[in-house]
Parts: structure tokens; sequence; C-alpha cells
């Protein structure tokens, strides 16, 4: 079989307020391929495999920012040795912060995928639109946005809530926001410092030192429209690393400026295109995220750039 494999995570917010939904997928998709559940990592490599088995041309991910780096993941380690499928975004998460920044319509997922089966079904008629990034590889897993610091801070605070949402994330920063100008709890929990170095392939290397976050991504969007990441895609086959170093205060003074993806200047921050990095920690343990994921890495952590993705558009 070619055609199209859709993955659905039924836990994903969206997803498991819609039961019907896997009934209008199937609809949508019609004779062009298959639907598949994943409730559990483990499910999700099993399912990536027989996609890979039965030859899909394209695989579509309904879920949030954290289904999608999973999902992806799982198929960069199914496909291994053959040329990867093409990929459909779908949304369906809390936060869709990648979909966004590769320009997928904020439509419901059963609406994209009609879509993305007709522009499919048209491709010798009809040229394919397609966002071409590289995912980021973080030790073994893959996604688009890492950090560490005030990013892992911020998706630890938003993740305390069960039902999150965008309103939520906007929330949770004005919050700091406010609490930064009296010094208050928020600011701290959020605002949470690494110190370490961080070394880069061709020998350079940003100092050990405090940091307020260092971040790296292949897309320039990390959610609420803010655009960190604005060399992103500048050059093929490299990945953009920052290391900010300034406080608090002078971050939220210097919102509007990554609202807008300007760079933030030398005296706050450093920042360089790479092949790859290694996190050095001066304490022995990175806190990071992946994509809205929290995870702990003990020792080196190791980031490069990953394979490069085709990202279908409806």
């Amino acid at each position: 079989m070619s055609g199209i494999g859709v993955v659905l995570n039924p836990h994903a917010k969206r997803n498991a307020r819609d039961p019907g939904l896997v009934e209008r997928l199937e609809r949508s998709l019609g004779h062009e391929g298959v639907v598949r559940t994943a409730h559990t990592l483990d499910e999700l490599r099993v399912v990536c495999a027989d996609l890979r088995d039965q030859g899909i041309d394209v695989l579509a991910v309904a879920g949030g920012d954290g289904t999608n780096h999973a999902t992806i993941g799982c198929a960069i380690d199914a496909f291994q040795g053959r040329p990867l499928p093409s990929i459909m975004l779908l949304r369906g998460g809390t936060m869709n912060t990648t979909a966004n920044s590769f320009g997928v319509p904020r439509w419901r997922p059963e609406k994209l995928l009609e879509l993305g089966v007709r522009r499919w079904s048209r491709r010798g008629l009809e040229p394919l639109r397609y966002a071409e990034p590289h995912i980021l590889r973080v030790e073994h897993r893959y996604g688009f946005i890492f950090g560490t610091g005030a990013l892992y801070g911020f998706i630890s605070e938003y993740n305390k809530k069960s039902e999150r949402s965008a309103a939520w994330a906007a929330r949770v920063l004005g919050r700091a926001i406010a609490s930064s100008l009296v010094g208050g709890a928020a600011i701290r929990r959020v605002a949470q410092r690494w110190e370490g170095e961080v070394r880069f392939d061709d020998g350079s290397a940003f100092p050990a030192r405090d940091y307020f976050t260092v971040g790296a991504s292949t897309c320039a969007e990390i959610g609420l429209g803010f655009k960190p990441f604005y060399r992103s895609c500048e050059r093929e086959g490299f990945i953009h690393v920052l290391g900010i170093h300034c406080s608090s205060g002078e971050i939220v003074r210097s919102l509007g400026r990554i609202h807008r993806g300007e760079p933030l200047g030398g005296e706050r921050s450093y920042e360089t295109l790479c092949r790859s990095a290694t996190l050095v920690p001066r304490h022995g343990v990175v806190p990071y995220i992946v994509d809205g994921d929290v995870y702990l890495k003990e020792g080196n952590l190791e980031l490069a750039c990953g394979p490069k993705l085709r990202i279908l558009l409806p």
C-alpha cells in the first residue's frame, strides 16, 4: 500500500474531547490510506513500523507539539535506511506551535486531512507545497524546539495545570512578568537559570557561566508569536543556538524585540549557527524541554541537526 498513514494521539486535548474524530478522519481519508491510534510510546513505535512496512508516502499526525515530535522521532527510527515519508501536521493538541511556525492553517484535523488528500491525489496535475525544515536531534529524541533554564521553567509551570491552552500559556507569562516587577515567587519558578558551557563542532563555545536560557531550534516560533530563533532556516543543515545571559528584568523589557524576531544583542546573548553542540553542565544535570515535553539528562547533552523533512501544506 502507498498513500497516507494517519497517526492519532487520543490523549491530545482536543482529540480526547472528540470521540468522533477517528470516524471523521477515516471519512476524509477515504481509500487513500489508513488511520492508526497509538495510546503509548511503545504502541507508537509499532504503528510507525507497520506504516513503514505498508509503504506509506505521507505520515499525517493528529495531535499537538508533543505528538508531532514523538511520532516523527519514531518514524525516523523506523525508516532508518529508507526515505522518510512526507509529513502532514493535522493539529489536535493543546499547543500547535510547530504547525503555526510552518504555516499550517488553524483548521480542524479532518479539514486539514481532507484538503491534504485532495492535493495529494492531484499531485500529478498541480505542484505540491512544502515547508522543508530540518528536525533537531536531542540525544535520542527528535523535535523542533529545545531549551534549558527559563524555557524549561516556563513549560514546567505551564504543565502544572491539567487543562492547558494558549490562554493559559499567556496567563503563565503574564504572571511571570508581573512577578518580575516585585521579585515574586512566580518569576523565580519560571525564570529558572542554567549554568554551564556550550561547545560547538567547529571548536568555538559559549563560555561557562550562568544563563537565563540556552535554546536551539529549527523553526522560528516558540509559541504565543515569539520568534527568538529567527535564523533557524538561514543555512541548510544548521541549527540556531541561542544563549541568553541577561537578567529576567532585561528579558521582560526585550519581549517586543523577541516577538518581532529581532536579535537581543551581544550584551544580552550569544548566538550561532552550528551542525552540532554539546551542553556541559556545571552541576552535572541538564533539565530541558523538547517541543513542550520535559526531560532530565545527567552529564553532557548532545544536540545536532537531524534529517530534513518535507511538511506538506494543504
